[in-house]
């Protein structure tokens, strides 16, 4: 009698679900890209939360294309698999293999990027030779690497314990990111600057500024990313408890609480620390809401935020190794990977190859970081890679029934097909005209090489994944695997 094969368990409540949307999305989104956009879109001032409200338009279009192909595809893999059962599996994989690498740069990013908060929670508590210690750029790599490799192991021991670390992170950030709701709106315009003169004899000019519909679309680009984290939920289809009802509840709860959470908490800043300041700062250095609110709070409320900002930006890194290896296994599953990658660890049940590969990318990104000097570049890839994923999902929302009826007609949600293709149409638009703004700014930005423009890397990416897919597409061929069967069906589980 032969064992059983090793298989992915469904063992992630929708509590679970939604807190790997959430905690993909609330972190770097939240504590430092608001505040720090002021230095990568000059010009934006004031208009940041305005920004990210319209960012959340074809955001919302893109959750509604996932919430109707995931309750039709519950499987691992999420945006690769509707893809490539909806349109074609060329364009699933390799729009999913620039977000798998820009998402996998970006867990590095993110990695290297928390340090510098647990450096100032040691200067808060006056533990300078600490504080002086992570300073050094050997130990903080030392450092990112470590977060990283110990959150693949806890992918790798599987769901159940998985689920377990996340959701008391994720209550945690939301209370420590209360504190920053409740204090920034505690203080005004007026306590910002009589605190900065009397601590540093500063005073600050509130000049206005002029609003500019190109800066404030570049901007509105950008914060963009601030949604993406829904996108995990869908990567964990082959995980999920009664997956064609949770999958969609959790992207919806995601994308509502972190979209109320977001604009709390931005205004808030903002209601207490003039954006000029913010903007002068971000200029000379890398800002957070943490530090800039440190002028008006007490040393134990200020160390409170920093942990708050430290534990949501550690907080992504779990969901979104999560999300990218889900991608990996299931490409290999596919045959459009090696399948050494698709195989299951036999106690953990969990794609173990897959998550490691995912870790490696991911160090890559934590080394591109400390030698470019600017993590922006890092987000700006991942920015393009996901407006291109999100519009072949709004596309897939419009052809599925066209090219696939048998698993179109699966769809649990939004059955009518004339909501559909408002959905798909109206997505399909939106995100396509987010993606050339990104992509002009990007390309007329000012840089020192251009592989510091994200649009080439990107590019790169792309052409790198398209020798993989025609390679692997011909083996699949010449082993007799008929193709067009295989693309049409769900994989097993």
């Amino acid at each position: 009698m032969s064992l059983q094969t090793p298989h992915l368990n469904r063992q992630l409540g929708l509590l679970g679900l939604t807190a790997t949307g959430i905690c993909s999305m609330i972190g770097a989104s939240i504590y430092i890209v608001p505040f720090m956009i002021q230095r990568n879109v000059p010009g934006i001032g004031p208009y940041v939360l305005p920004a990210f409200l319209v960012a959340a338009i074809p955001a919302i279009f893109a959750a509604l294309a996932y919430i109707i192909l995931a309750s039709a595809m519950p499987r691992a893999g999420g945006s690769y698999l509707y893809a490539s059962r909806a349109i074609h599996p060329y364009l699933g994989f390799v729009a999913s293999f620039s977000q798998w690498f820009g998402l996998s740069i970006v867990i590095g990013v993110i990695a290297y990027v928390v340090v510098p908060f647990f450096r100032d929670v040691a200067v808060a508590l006056d533990w300078l030779d600490l504080a002086e210690y992570l300073e050094k750029p050997w130990i903080r790599v030392c450092l990112a690497l470590t977060f990283l490799w110990v959150f693949v192991y806890v992918n790798i021991l599987g769901a159940k314990f998985y689920e377990r670390t996340l959701i008391p992170l994720m209550i945690l950030m939301f209370a420590l990111g209360g504190i920053v709701i409740v204090s920034g709106l505690s203080f005004d315009h007026s306590d910002f600057l009589a605190a900065l003169a009397e601590k540093e004899g500063r005073m600050l000019e509130l000049k206005p500024t002029t609003f500019h519909w190109p800066t404030f679309l570049s901007a509105a680009a950008l914060l963009f990313s601030s949604f993406i984290g829904f996108d995990s939920i869908a990567q964990a289809g082959g995980e999920a408890k009664n997956p064609t009802k949770n999958l969609p509840k959790a992207i919806g709860l995601a994308i509502l609480s972190v979209g109320l959470f977001y604009i709390c908490f931005t205004y808030a800043v903002y209601h207490a620390v003039p954006w000029q300041f913010v903007a002068l700062e971000a200029m000379q250095k890398d800002i957070t809401a943490a530090g800039i609110l440190s002028y008006l709070l007490p040393s134990g409320l200020g160390v409170l935020i920093l942990l708050g900002a430290a534990i949501a930006l550690l907080n992504d890194l779990p969901a979104m190794i999560l999300s990218v290896s889900r991608l990996v296994y299931s490409w290999a599953k596919d045959g459009i990977f090696p399948r050494t990658l698709a195989q299951i660890h036999p106690k953990h049940h969990t794609p173990h190859f897959a998550i490691m590969l995912s870790g490696c990318i991911a160090s890559i990104g934590i080394l591109g970081s400390h030698f470019a000097g600017d993590f922006f570049l890092g987000i700006d890839i991942m920015v393009t890679s996901m407006l291109v994923n999100f519009l072949l999902m709004c596309i897939s929302v419009i052809l599925f029934p066209i090219q696939n009826p048998v698993l179109a007609s699966r769809i649990g949600i939004f059955r009518s097909r004339k909501l559909q293709l408002i959905i798909g149409i109206g997505g399909t638009i939106l995100i396509l005209s987010f993606l050339v703004i990104h992509t002009v700014k990007d390309l007329n930005s000012t840089a020192s090489a251009w592989y510091f423009h994200s649009t080439p890397v990107w590019l790169i990416v792309m052409s790198s994944a398209s020798v993989i897919f025609f390679f692997q597409w011909k083996k699949l061929k010449a082993s007799g695997v008929d193709t067009k069967a295989q693309f049409s069906t769900l994989p097993s589980e």
